[in-house]
């Protein structure tokens, strides 16, 4: 159950290399923060990139910013970006 009226729907957008690793790269960083996404979804381009997205319930849209920060550090990564859900 998710609670939205202390935290929103979030979703993490990620560009990454076409490279199975990528995914890799993006969950351990949840896996760090024992948190479990509500949803990963993944889809291989036609620009041979990976675009990865994480929905997250539950989590401080601070502790999210952070996360994404880190993973764009990763130089398969490309761009990774966080937005609210309706």
């Amino acid at each position: 159950m998710c609670p939205h009226d202390y935290f929103p729907l979030l979703r993490l957008r990620v560009v990454a290399d076409g490279d199975p690793a990528a995914i890799c790269v993006v969950i351990q960083h949840f896996q760090n923060s024992n948190v479990v996404p509500r949803r990963v979804g993944a889809e291989f381009g036609i620009d041979n990139r990976v675009h990865i997205e994480v929905d997250i319930c539950g989590m401080p849209e601070e502790q999210l910013r952070l996360i994404a920060g880190k993973i764009g550090q990763s130089p398969c990564i490309h761009h990774a970006y966080w937005h609210h859900l309706p």
